[in-house]
């Protein structure tokens, strides 16, 4: 369809609302074929890695001068990811404009270099929630409110307001979830709506399946895919492009199967097999020219360029350490790896620099705390260990033994949220002999509050009585450990999530005895950095420098914890 033809039957749309079955707001000034969508589902199974797909895809169209906005919906009716316990969805990702998101948000600012917002992210409750709102408000006429047009049409609306407002060529949408599953049934509905709308060639269809290779059979099966991309046909979406995640290369016999049977050619059926590295995914799509099929399809002007030198630069040390690190992660959902997910990446960024390969050897703290494991015997083979963010008491005096450990036995030491706060509580015992000094949070009676939340504190920034949330400027004492490793700034921006804060009353004691607080809030006494200067490395910060660490810039203290770990 032309796309003058196009535009003028979508502002017809938006005008029909009450004696027609359309529904279709359009942002103002919003004009159709500006911004391409590529939306991307998954069948068979979730967990296949939509988001590093959509990320690795989002790369290689930066890489060749287009400007990619990623989005990501998920169809749980939490409004954000706030309230999600880490062993059921992974860890909770903030962004710096304080949401708490998805962790393939995380994945989508690493890959693409770019922070992102609340327009990024979408879940059933944030849609319903608006939807409810211009309800009680009388938006929707009279009309008895409805999945078609009411809930599909704010979707679209949705997405449409993030392409003008993000300038996009592309916009990338990941469909959380798999093609069958009730709860993103009515979002991929919207999606075909939104194809229809705004023409074949400003919209591609993109099914990440999964190729089953059982041991015990020796061979690569297609029906499973086959039957979920039908599945997703049923719907009215005809895929444009099968990416096929499996533990091999996908054969050509495979790829000819499904290609028959989902219409799709087959060049347009490639392989996302497992590599060594998620940092490989651009490199693998490159490969197979997908990028140069899609570009076609959506008719994008584009000069094709060569991978970036300093991107295949990374991706080479990732593939060739000179040596390898073990860095020990203290914390209570080490049996779930996404519980940690930003910290894992970091490492891996700041190895990678390094020319060091970073394996983790995960402590369960609780079995530390009851007795059944000594610590001596968790860290003696680490060459450091980190102590990441949580919330609660379980495991924490488990924390609090490891953090001794390390401070006497001058292993490197880098505390992360609660890791802060743990250090302040172990150094307070141990080195100010406040005897069993402890956060409110974990004993709101203790007679040494030395981790609390303050009258004073919950006026700031509208902290109230709940989370500190998103990016905030952090001051940095200069000739500190912190100024060096932040290229002597004397203001750094980081994310923070956290309630409780070191207590202002127990500043002096800390510092008397050799503690130092080498980042704080600009106008207040709250403490952000805590360093001891006569250790190899000893760093606590009560934000989480992991959400800013990007793969071609590391953050500045998982540089400075890596090189420490490196020396010992």
């Amino acid at each position: 369809m032309h796309q003058k033809q196009t535009q003028e039957i979508l502002k017809e749309l938006a005008k029909k609302s009450t004696d027609h079955e359309y529904y279709t707001p359009l942002p103002n000034g919003y004009a159709p074929g500006k911004t391409k969508y590529i939306i991307i589902t998954g069948s068979v199974m979730s967990g296949l890695g939509k988001g590093i797909f959509a990320s690795s895809l989002g790369r290689v169209f930066e890489d060749h001068g287009l400007r990619c906005s990623p989005i990501k919906f998920d169809g749980y009716l939490n409004i954000d990811a706030g309230t999600l316990n880490p062993y059921r969805h992974g860890e909770v990702f903030v962004l710096d404009d304080g949401l708490e998101c998805d962790m393939d948000l995380g994945t989508y600012e690493r890959f693409l270099d770019k922070n992102l917002s609340k327009e990024n992210y979408l879940t059933g409750g944030k849609i319903f929630s608006r939807i409810l709102s211009r309800e009680r408000e009388g938006s929707y006429l009279g009309r008895d409110v409805q999945f078609i047009p009411h809930v599909t049409g704010e979707i679209k609306r949705f997405l449409r307001e993030l392409a003008m407002k993000s300038k996009a060529d592309v916009v990338l949408m990941e469909v959380g979830g798999t093609v069958g599953d009730i709860e993103n049934e009515y979002f991929l509905e919207a999606m075909r709506q939104l194809a229809y709308e705004e023409g074949k060639a400003n919209c591609c269809f993109v099914n990440l399946t999964y190729v089953l290779e059982p041991e015990f059979l020796g061979e690569q099966k297609s029906k499973a895919a086959q039957l979920g991309i039908r599945r997703l046909m049923e719907l009215g979406i005809q895929p444009d492009v099968i990416a096929c995640r499996c533990h091999n290369p996908v054969t050509e016999k495979v790829r000819e199967k499904i290609s028959i049977y989902s219409n799709v050619p087959i060049d347009n059926v490639i392989s996302i097999h497992d590599v060594e590295s998620i940092y490989l995914i651009p490199g693998l799509i490159r490969e197979q020219r997908l990028h140069e099929r899609i570009i076609d399809s959506l008719r994008l002007k584009v000069k094709l360029k060569p991978e970036p030198n300093d991107w295949s630069d990374y991706v080479n040390k990732i593939l060739h350490p000179k040596t390898k690190l073990t860095i020990g992660i203290t914390g209570k959902y080490t049996g779930l790896r996404d519980s940690y997910a930003s910290i894992i990446k970091a490492m891996e960024h700041a190895g990678a620099h390094n020319f060091a390969k970073i394996e983790f050897k995960w402590i369960e703290t609780t079995e530390i705390e009851d007795g059944r494991k000594k610590v001596e015997d968790e860290l003696k083979d680490v060459d450091g260990i980190i102590v990441p963010g949580g919330f609660g008491k379980r495991g924490s005096e488990g924390k609090i033994q490891c953090i001794k450990y390390a401070r006497e036995n001058n292993l490197p030491y880098f505390g992360l949220c609660f890791g802060f706060q743990m250090a302040i509580i172990e150094f307070a015992r141990n080195v100010c002999k406040l005897k069993n000094a402890n956060s409110t949070e974990l004993e709101p009676n203790t007679r040494y509050p030395v981790i609390d939340i303050l009258p004073e504190q919950k006026k700031i920034e509208g902290l109230g009585g709940n989370m500190r949330l998103g990016g905030k400027v952090v001051e940095i004492r200069e000739g500190s450990i912190a100024h060096a490793l932040y290229g002597k700034k004397a203001l750094v921006r980081e994310r923070f999530r956290h309630r409780y804060e070191c207590n202002p009353e127990y500043i002096e004691p800390l510092e008397k005895n050799g503690l130092v607080f080498s980042g704080k809030h600009p106008e207040y006494r709250i403490m952000q950095i805590l360093e001891l200067p006569t250790h190899p490395f000893f760093v606590g910060v009560q934000f989480h420098p992991e959400f800013t660490s990007r793969p071609l810039r590391p953050n500045p203290l998982y540089m400075g914890f890596v090189k420490a770990c490196l020396k010992k």
